[in-house]
């Protein structure tokens, strides 16, 4: 093996070993030591092992994502019951091992290793409903400010689960409650700070792009949303299964394509007295492209210069901050669009602290 593809592998151990590190740290033990298991113990000895290992691009959560493609392969083989031996060490039973999960992989990637490769081919994709409820927070701030009905415009949404949320039943805070009460998908993360706003949140429109959108009425890529998330998580296998049947029963409209050319012809420079139109996203922003978040950024500069009190635009971002090395809620509202911090979070919206 020459240099460069000693420096690939090691780059790509590196990889599981830091996933491995961030499931522990988000309440997965089971998906830690998978990844911390495949990292150490893959080898070149099947085509599987030496395209994961080979690996060209940058392997990482923040590019790639290796990792998180090979476990989403197995958890989905592991859900349909192709891989009994596996899945005889996998939630809801108890924890393996780590002497025994190795030779369960190694036999499991074996037999379905032809199945196991388009895993490789595609980006892990996921729709975090939890983060609804802090999207929703900032949504009251907007409603409460404007005392209007708000328009969606959500950028990399996936499924478009986020944009039903005034559809679940969220409580934040001591005593703020929105959305649904009867719904299936009830959040409620754990808070500290003082309460949001207590506001009337109105959507009257919702659309959204992503470059992958997953057809909520399609089976398949349910099964495919759900094989992403950590198996031992079962509470948010339990909320996306929720989600993804409330969504089904009236689609969101989510468009194919790049978001920044999407807000461009979506979000026109001309107002809408009226309305509050909203552009969010959640977890996303960092995998645009650099041009594609720079043309978003002028081009809502741009659309808020003509804003008004009858028909304001505003900006709510749900994004990890580099410094922090940690998610935060911020939004622009204009007229004025002052850079406002509202919130911290972690990735899973487990727990918020609201700032504003």
């Amino acid at each position: 093996m020459g240099q460069g593809a000693a420096d690939r592998e090691s780059e790509v151990r590196a990889a599981f070993a830091r996933q491995a590190d961030w499931c522990a740290r988000l309440g997965s033990p089971f998906t830690s030591l998978l990844c911390r298991t495949l990292g150490d113990k893959l080898d070149r000895g099947t085509d599987l092992g030496r395209r994961v290992l080979g690996w060209p691009g940058k392997p990482d959560a923040l590019h790639d994502s290796v990792p998180l493609r090979l476990c989403g392969g197995l958890n989905a083989l592991v859900r349909a019951g192709h891989l009994p031996g596996l899945a005889a060490l996998y939630p809801p039973n108890p924890p393996p091992d780590p002497d025994r999960l190795w030779p369960a992989l190694r036999d499991a990637m074996g037999a379905a290793e032809g199945e196991l490769l388009p895993w490789l081919d595609l980006p892990p994709q996921t729709n975090e409903v939890a983060r609804s409820a802090v999207l929703t927070a900032g949504l009251a701030v907007v409603a409460a400010e404007t005392g209007l009905p708000l328009s969606l415009y959500e950028l990399g949404a996936s499924a478009g689960l986020n944009l039903l949320l005034d559809r679940y039943d969220i409580r934040l805070g001591a005593q703020r409650r929105y959305g649904d009460p009867a719904s299936a998908v009830k959040l409620a993360p754990d808070w500290q700070g003082g309460d949001p706003p207590e506001a009337e949140i109105t959507i009257g429109d919702r659309r959204g792009v992503d470059m992958s959108p997953i057809d909520v009425t399609d089976a398949q890529a349910r099964d495919r949303l759900l094989a992403y998330l950590w198996p031992d998580q079962a509470q948010r296998v339990a909320r996306l299964e929720a989600a993804l049947a409330i969504a089904a029963e009236s689609p969101p409209a989510v468009a194919e394509g790049d978001a920044a050319a999407w807000l461009e012809a979506e979000l026109g420079d001309a107002a809408e007295p009226g309305v509050v139109r909203v552009v969010l996203h959640s977890i996303a922003f960092q995998y645009f492209p650099s041009e594609t978040q720079e043309r978003i950024a002028r081009h809502l500069e741009r659309v808020g210069a003509s804003a008004s009190p009858e028909a304001p635009v505003a900006w709510l971002r749900y994004e990890l901050e580099q410094l922090r090395g940690s998610p935060s809620l911020r939004l622009r509202l204009w007229p004025g669009g002052e850079d406002r911090l509202l919130a911290h979070a972690d990735p899973h919206a487990r727990a918020v602290e609201w700032i504003a």
